[in-house]
């Protein structure tokens, strides 16, 4: 098929078998994906894994003639079309790589054998999103001796537990693709943010599916997202209490629990 872009995504790969393409939400790059799929992976074989830079985040350019979610969307469709061609792979999006997932999945449902939708965009227009109240409910008093009260704010304006662990990847996963981004560029693309064909319209996904939201996620929210149900009759849906839009660091027991359990369904 002929390429749909200009735009080659950078990506790293780990493993080989079943191919698992993350992706990620708006500003991180690959690296927050990895972060929490691979010790996931580690003690499961089998699992090729797929981690590329969305269009202006991470190593990825953002071409000049991008101006809205569609040419990312064909960047990402360039991309299976190289990586995957027409082999059968898992899905998993975070947040803004949910909403593209979903796209993925309306495109390609015979070739998703499952999809994984970690804190995703509900209701793309932020004012209309039905949120919680911003709050941190588990915090450590000793966070800020020897940490940059400045990093400290960036983190907690988001975190709903506040610890050094937590602190840590997100330092570590999180942060450094948010510090890369092509910012003026990202703000151009979201002035045409929706998709012309929206994700969730089509018919629906017949394949296992996992919908894992933050009961106290202020970003995306949770109750949106319970609106999705209908076209995944196969989903498993959770409002993790404790977790904020960063959920996969802030429970990360549970998270993989529920992960396990989506490729075990995905699988059978």
């Amino acid at each position: 098929m002929p390429r749909r872009t200009p735009v080659t995504l950078n990506h790293v790969e780990h493993g080989s078998g079943v191919p698992v393409l993350a992706l990620h939400g708006w500003v991180p790059d690959h690296r927050l994906m990895s972060g929490c799929l691979e010790p996931l992976f580690a003690g499961r074989p089998g699992f090729r894994r797929l981690y590329p830079d969305l269009p202006g985040m991470g190593a990825t350019p953002l071409p000049g003639e991008f101006t809205g979610s569609d040419d990312l969307l064909a960047a990402v469709e360039d991309y299976v079309d190289e990586q995957l061609g027409d082999s059968p792979f898992l899905l998993v999006g975070e947040s803004y790589g949910g909403y593209l997932a979903r796209a993925l999945v309306g495109s390609r449902p015979d070739q998703v054998l499952g999809l994984a939708l970690l804190c995703p965009v509900g209701v793309l227009d932020h004012p209309s999103r039905t949120l919680p109240p911003r709050q941190v409910l588990l915090g450590d008093p000793a966070l800020p001796d020897g940490v940059d009260p400045a990093l400290v704010e960036e983190f907690t304006a988001m975190a709903v537990v506040a610890t050094a662990q937590t602190l840590h990847r997100y330092v570590t996963e999180i942060r450094p693709g948010v510090m890369v981004a092509d910012r003026a560029g990202l703000d151009r693309i979201q002035r045409r943010w929706p998709l012309s064909v929206d994700p969730d319209t089509g018919p629906a996904y017949l394949r296992p599916t996992l919908v894992l939201t933050g009961r106290q996620d202020d970003c995306v929210g949770y109750a949106d997202q319970f609106g999705l149900l209908d076209r995944f009759p196969r989903a498993t849906f959770a409002a993790l209490d404790l977790a904020g839009h960063n959920l996969q660091i802030e429970r990360p027991a549970l998270f993989e629990a529920l992960m396990h359990d989506w490729l075990d369904r995905a699988l059978t």
